[in-house]
């Protein structure tokens, strides 16, 4: 009898190694990345567009459909280039788009918060999707850069956590299987 639970132990250890092995190289064979980007000015301000490309696992498209709220945070620092002394930080800050289900309406409720706040709506996932990934936002008023100096924007997007009652820690406790954090990207320019 002992020599059936050790057997049946080993087996369900094996089991849940592998299964853990194979979401991690999901996870990393789907890296999200930062794509498009494109830095321009208005007639008042620098304005910087961008999108995210695998961000959207099977997992969360679920927890979302189930109600669980996700957010995206994106980092943007613009600084000043300069030759002998470090470079100096015109701008940092972070917006997020913020994705829920409306189970009730059937509706996807996307709010995008930073420079002004935005609430869309969607019934389609894939526009919802596409509302999260793609930013459009003003940096800094032209009048803080100077003409002929060169700068450098900083990108970067995550996944915050997923902020779950106590309780269910314990059940999606596979949950961190779906965070990501994309690497930082660099455009340089001259004004």
């Amino acid at each position: 009898m002992t020599f059936c639970r050790k057997s049946i132990l080993k087996k369900a250890i094996l089991f849940l190694a592998l299964f853990l092995f194979g979401q991690t190289s999901l996870l990393w064979a789907r890296k999200a990345i930062l794509k498009d980007i494109v830095v321009t000015t208005s007639a008042k301000e620098l304005f910087v567009y961008f999108t995210v490309a695998n961000s959207f696992t099977k997992d969360m498209e679920e927890a979302i459909l189930n109600g669980v709220p996700v957010t995206f945070t994106y980092k943007l620092v613009l600084e000043e280039k300069r030759s002998f002394f470090p470079n100096k930080t015109i701008a940092s800050f972070s917006i997020s788009h913020t994705m829920k289900y409306d189970q009730l309406k059937g509706v996807f409720i996307i709010t995008k918060e930073g420079k002004k706040r935005e609430r869309l709506t969607s019934k389609d996932l894939i526009w919802a999707k596409k509302l999260m990934t793609e930013v459009e936002t003003p940096i800094v008023p032209l009048n803080k850069l100077k003409k002929g100096h060169r700068y450098e924007l900083r990108l970067k997007a995550e996944l915050s956590k997923v902020k779950l009652p106590l309780f269910l820690h314990y059940v999606l406790f596979f949950s961190s299987l779906w965070n990501f954090e994309t690497d930082w990207y660099t455009v340089e320019f001259v004004y």
